[in-house]
């Protein structure tokens, strides 16, 4: 993947993220079989991108609570 074709993709924010600008990832559909992750306060920096097997595992873990919270 090259980085042209994430800077043209367009991200979106999860619907659970707020406005005061915290800690929120956005995410570009449209990659079969991949999925790209970006850090919302930093849209020109890196990105991430992960098969869409292993993210759809890792939201799964995260929606079933499965992952312990940070500090824990």
């Amino acid at each position: 993947m090259m980085s042209n074709e994430l800077n043209a993709a367009s991200w979106r924010k999860s619907s659970y993220s707020g406005t005061n600008g915290g800690d929120c990832i956005e995410v570009a559909p449209g990659f079969p079989g991949l999925v790209p992750v970006r850090d919302s306060k930093d849209p020109y920096g890196p990105a991430l991108v992960f098969p869409a097997s292993v993210w759809e595992a890792f939201v799964t873990a995260v929606r079933k609570g499965d992952l312990p919270a940070q500090g824990s």
